[in-house]
């Protein structure tokens, strides 16, 4: 079981910042070193913005800002949640966790055309679950790990087991449609079969997972005037395609009520869905595949 990172709120290591709190600040702090019947004096003159001193304190809470911001940057870059590039890299390596290379560079293309990398998300996935790979025992997050390492294609896979013996991984493809091809089914196979990796006494096969298509069809009544305010359509479609990304997994559902929850925004009065029909309930081998959106308001 995996710690959803997204989810987490920056710690308090990280600092709010606040532009004028920080010019009140440094402004109060400057009134203080004066003689008591000299502050409202300066109190006052500090309120003017054409006052040079006003414009040096506005300039210097600037930098200090800037530099807050950048301790601020380094604290997050540290953890494992919110790092990222070069940054998570690093992290990853404090795992034993190496960034994967999707597909080489080539510097003699016209472009040239660079390194594709994993991305950071499936880093910090596969860092968090390079814990399990660490037993001998053959957990599922064991497995999970060392399937999601064999090949940055693998953009999921889901581990059962059938049988006494027997492991399945399903593989779900980041190309095409999310069906793997034989070549990524050998390659995960055989990663997984070296027995520095799984327990002896289980046999590993690797299996392609299949799309469950359905199409979404629904007609959204608007609130008054709000139809343009609050992005209408096209806003709808993209909270829409959003949550499709995230269900489109081995295993996962689309439920009605998900897809009816995800078109209602303030600006929505009613949501009448017409397709699916029913709920999209997938096997383990299966992925919820939307294959067409439509998506119109009421008149």
């Amino acid at each position: 079981m995996t710690v959803d990172l997204s989810k987490l709120e920056p710690p308090d290591l990280v600092e709010a910042l606040d532009f004028d709190t920080l010019l009140a600040e440094r402004k109060e702090a400057l009134i203080a070193l004066y003689p008591a019947d000299e502050q409202d004096a300066i109190r006052l003159t500090l309120q003017l913005e054409s006052e040079p001193l006003v414009r040096m304190l506005r300039e210097n809470t600037y930098r200090e800002l800037i530099l807050r911001q950048r301790i601020n940057e380094a604290a997050r870059a540290t953890m494992l949640a919110f790092a990222t590039g070069a940054d998570l890299d690093n992290r990853a390596a404090d795992y034993g966790v190496e960034r994967l290379l999707i597909a080489s560079a080539n510097l003699d293309a016209v472009p040239p055309v660079p390194a594709v990398w994993e991305d950071d998300d499936r880093l910090r996935y596969r860092c968090q679950l390079s814990l399990e790979g660490l037993t001998v025992a053959g957990s599922r997050g064991a497995y999970l790990f060392h399937t999601m390492t064999a090949s940055a294609n693998v953009l999921h896979a889901k581990v059962i087991r059938p049988e006494p013996g027997l492991i399945r991984v399903y593989i779900m493809d980041r190309r095409s449609n999310g069906t793997p091809d034989q070549a990524l089914l050998d390659t995960v196979a055989s990663y997984l079969s070296a027995e520095d990796r799984i327990p002896l006494c289980d046999t590993v096969e690797a299996a392609a997972g299949q799309p469950k298509a359905f199409a979404i069809t629904a007609e959204i009544e608007f609130k008054d005037g709000a139809l343009t305010a609050g992005g209408g359509l096209d806003a709808a479609r993209l909270r829409l395609d959003a949550m499709l990304a995230e269900q489109r997994r081995l295993g996962e559902s689309v439920p009605r009520s998900l897809i009816d929850a995800t078109l209602h925004a303030a600006d929505v009065k009613r949501v009448t869905l017409l397709l699916p029909a029913a709920d999209i309930d997938c096997a383990d081998g299966e992925f919820p595949d939307c294959t067409a959106i439509t998506l119109s308001a009421a008149p």
